[in-house]
């Protein structure tokens, strides 16, 4: 078992100042894709080495946690989100010693280690399933997933009438042993990402066992993807409707958000309760609203749950002032932080998002406006950690980067981007490896090229070229994050208080410090709120008043 880190005794809360009930509160958590961060071997391919490597950088952004996204044993046909094996490590990225390594590395540093849980689906190469499919109908394992016969007049049909998220029926036909045509097998995502019967206690007891393996290695905690798809409703009834991916988000599936899966998490609750150092759980759950999302945190379930209805609101005042307001309001009663994140690896990058006319959702095929979008990115950023509760940083974010939208088709690996009637199949556009110099193989990545290729534009964005430079975004952020972790009004907290603005703009208040964003597209002109701590543009202030430039996000202490 490796070392871990203490619970801190610092932080702060508007609700309780000076008092924090754990690290998650108001914690800032930088999400690694391990593909993408830093390759430590040369092969063009991210790996756990070059995590290891760039975690002084971390240290030194600010940030208080690492999320990993998954890097355990996998053929790779969803980038590592299908799993053959949960305790080993797909030799792409390492071995457990490297994991070994930068747990304790990391814990050195004093940052906490998150690692990607994906309970919902295996692949199709995990020893369960294909022992269910050599074994035939009747094996036992088959049950451990959701095996069913077809419909029609010789089960030429499927099951019932769910779709994948990919695109197409979430059901895939099986063929026996002996050649001929057998039951389907459901996936909600790819036909090589099997969906678990989480109605089988030999799949629960599997899970409380990976928990422990992780936990003992030192991990802090676990982000869980689709926590909403664990349970399914009973009898898998049809849905009577297709383009349901549309439906995704606005309603109760009958494979998303059951009630049944609480009970999972109130299990799993009990085993990070049984270890040191506040060890958490974070819901990756879509759901219709805030409310049931709040559902994922109740006291005895997980910590957080990432806010995607935040995520999805476009550059408008009075949009985000309400997805704010919603926001609070639902984690309040349950006692759980409220998380704010603008970025992720599954969306285009925000820089790009606010580049384009609003309303186009959170996967973009065009640049847009990349001056205005870079400056929307900032002002969001500050907006976001000025916040209170938890905020999440997607890696190059803080770097200003752009969706790279011109991506070669045959360059690209995201697998609904080959299911055409399935998502957009873009997110390949987040997922270009970060530039960390100006020059040289894929900008610092690695010594052996980028499994994505990198736009020439990369240098100039580099860590290498914005580290120092006045105004840049990378020093932006470092100096968001260092005022957040001493400013007392920063950080962990329930509430806002909302300030008179003009149309257009925000202004709320907490102990000690005004946030004041201007999100149309002209200079406003307001009260000096007392002194500039830290603004996404240059400002200058003119007596009792300041002109606010277009989106600029200005903090100020009172």
């Amino acid at each position: 078992m490796t070392q871990h880190l203490a619970a801190p005794s610092t932080g702060t809360s508007d609700a309780a100042p000076g008092h924090r009930t754990g690290w998650w509160q108001d914690a800032v958590i930088y999400q690694v894709y391990p593909r993408s961060f830093a390759d430590g071997n040369g092969d063009g391919m991210g790996d756990l080495a070059g995590v290891r490597d760039r975690l002084p950088y971390l240290k030194d952004l600010g940030v208080d946690a690492v999320w990993l996204s998954p890097f355990y044993a996998s053929p790779q046909a969803d980038a590592g989100y299908d799993v053959s094996d949960y305790r080993a490590i797909d030799p792409m990225f390492g071995t457990l010693l490297d994991a070994d390594a930068l747990i304790r590395d990391a814990h050195d540093l004093g940052l906490r280690i998150i690692v990607d849980l994906v309970p919902n689906h295996s692949s199709d190469q995990h020893e369960w399933f294909k022992r269910a499919l050599a074994e035939g109908p009747g094996s036992a394992l088959r049950e451990r997933y959701h095996f069913r016969p077809g419909k029609g007049a010789d089960g030429e049909l499927p099951p019932n009438d769910w779709e994948s998220i990919f695109g197409g029926p979430a059901w895939t036909r099986t063929t026996d042993p002996d050649g001929t045509p057998g039951d389907w097998y459901l996936h909600l995502f790819a036909p090589e990402q099997p969906d678990f019967n989480w109605e089988h206690p030999a799949v629960a007891d599997e899970f409380r066992s990976i928990l422990r393996f992780w936990l003992d290695m030192g991990v802090d905690g676990f982000r869980v993807d689709v926590a909403h798809g664990l349970v399914k409703a009973e009898g898998l009834p049809d849905l009577g409707t297709h383009d349901q991916l549309k439906l995704l988000g606005n309603d109760v599936m009958p494979f998303f958000d059951q009630d049944g899966v609480h009970e999972i998490y109130r299990s799993w609750r009990t085993i990070l309760d049984e270890y040191p150092g506040d060890r958490i759980a974070v819901a990756e759950a879509w759901t219709p609203t805030v409310e049931r999302t709040a559902n994922y945190v109740r006291h005895d379930e997980m910590h957080q749950a990432f806010n995607f209805q935040y995520l999805s609101t476009d550059w408008d005042a009075a949009e985000l002032r309400k997805v704010i307001d919603v926001s609070l309001d639902a984690m309040r009663p349950v006692g759980a932080p409220t998380t704010w994140v603008l970025s992720n690896h599954d969306v285009t990058r925000h820089a790009t998002r606010f580049a384009n006319p609003p309303g186009l959702g959170t996967q973009i095929r065009t640049a847009g406006d990349r001056e205005m979008g870079l400056r929307r990115a900032r002002a969001a950023s500050l907006l976001m950690l000025a916040l209170p509760g938890s905020a999440y940083v997607y890696q190059g974010e803080e770097l200003g980067l752009p969706d790279v939208t011109d991506l070669p088709d045959e360059a690209r690996q995201d697998p609904s981007f080959f299911r055409a009637d399935g998502q957009d199949g873009f997110r390949d556009g987040c997922r270009v490896p970060i530039p960390w110099t100006r020059e040289g193989s894929s900008y610092g990545f690695g010594s052996g090229g980028s499994w994505l290729p990198q736009p020439d534009s990369w240098g100039e964005l580099s860590i290498e070229a914005q580290t120092g430079r006045a105004g840049s975004t990378l020093e932006l952020y470092r100096a968001a994050l260092a005022a957040r972790r001493v400013h007392p009004g920063l950080g962990a907290g329930t509430a806002v208080e909302w300030l008179d603005a003009p149309e257009g703009l925000l202004a709320f208040a907490r102990p000690g410090f005004v946030c004041t964003v201007n999100t149309t597209g002209r200079p406003v002109r307001i009260p000096v709120r007392g002194q500039v701590l830290l603004s996404s543009s240059p400002v200058a202030t003119d007596g009792a008043e300041i002109e606010l430039p277009a989106d600029t996000t200005v903090w100020w202490t009172v």
